[in-house]
């Protein structure tokens, strides 16, 4: 099973040379990968809805890029929670002829909101749980009219990425991460206040 930080490594080894690419993100542990592991050393180049908690952001933003700056690599790192409140917007992207390149950490859960149960609710579980393979997202982005990649060991994501960004159409990237892999730092809640 992959790992997150491999998954964006990869990315930024591919893209890091270019000065055309712009990231957008959802929200959740990948944006926080997202923000330590890939390098934006241009202006307007990591667009992300920050701290407001917009799951399903990723997606329509990068559409969004991809219609201001059509010359722009436009990558979308999202999760597989996230990417399931937008992911119709694939059709958008397809008919409209915005090609973008979505990459889903997929973990097979709401992320952060697991590993929030798991540290400070003795792992008591609740509503948090989505699978690998619910949906198929390599079929669905093929259903939209995409390029879609199912990648579940490292030897096939680097050409997963490669023929992804090489496609010219918008493209699907579904990386099976672990989902015991932690994003940190991370602070506990604050306790209630005392009466």
């Amino acid at each position: 099973m992959l790992k997150p930080q491999t998954v964006l490594e990869t990315l930024q080894e591919l893209t890091g040379s270019r000065d055309d690419v712009v990231f957008t993100t959802g929200v959740g542990q990948h944006q926080m990968w997202a923000m330590q592991y890939l390098q934006c050393d241009q202006p307007r180049s990591f667009v992300t809805s920050g701290g407001l908690g917009t799951m399903g952001f990723g997606v329509p933003a990068a559409v969004g890029v991809k219609a201001a700056r059509p010359d722009a690599t436009v990558i979308c790192i999202d999760g597989d929670g996230c990417f399931q409140m937008t992911a119709q917007e694939l059709a958008t992207a397809a008919l409209e002829r915005l090609p973008i390149v979505v990459v889903l950490i997929n973990n097979g859960w709401l992320g952060m909101v697991r590993q929030w149960q798991e540290l400070f609710y003795d792992s008591r579980f609740a509503e948090t749980h989505l699978t690998h393979q619910v949906p198929d997202y390599a079929l669905l982005a093929e259903a939209y009219g995409c390029a879609g990649f199912t990648v579940e060991t490292e030897d096939e994501l680097e050409p997963a990425l490669t023929a992804a960004l090489a496609s010219g159409r918008t493209a699907v990237v579904d990386a099976r991460c672990d989902p015991e892999e932690k994003c940190y730092p991370m602070f506990p809640p604050a306790p209630p206040p005392s009466t």
